[in-house]
């Protein structure tokens, strides 16, 4: 996990929104912002919102497929290439 370097309050963040949005467009590293010296928000970029994103949904189907495994459904290696050979086959 990387570490938060740039803190800045809402004032900052009020006053500066269009050097933060090409600071984060520029280099990716998110913004933690802060109300009355308590952290309130992260900002992030689009790009890195959207990478986090997709790791997420790949982190749920990795669980539900482990989820599957442990309760003994599903099909084998084995058997799953088969199947794969038999649609190569069809759609020759």
């Amino acid at each position: 996990m990387q570490s938060i370097t740039n803190i800045k309050s809402i004032s900052y963040l009020k006053s500066h929104a269009a050097q933060i949005s090409e600071d984060l467009a520029r280099n990716g590293t998110p913004f933690v912002i802060t109300q009355n010296g308590e952290a309130s928000m992260v900002i992030e970029g689009v790009k890195e919102f959207q990478e986090k994103e997709a790791l997420i949904a790949a982190l749920k189907i990795i669980a539900l497929g482990e989820k599957d495994r442990t309760q003994h459904k599903g099909i084998s290696a084995k058997e799953a290439r088969a199947q794969l050979q038999a649609a190569r086959q069809r759609r020759k």
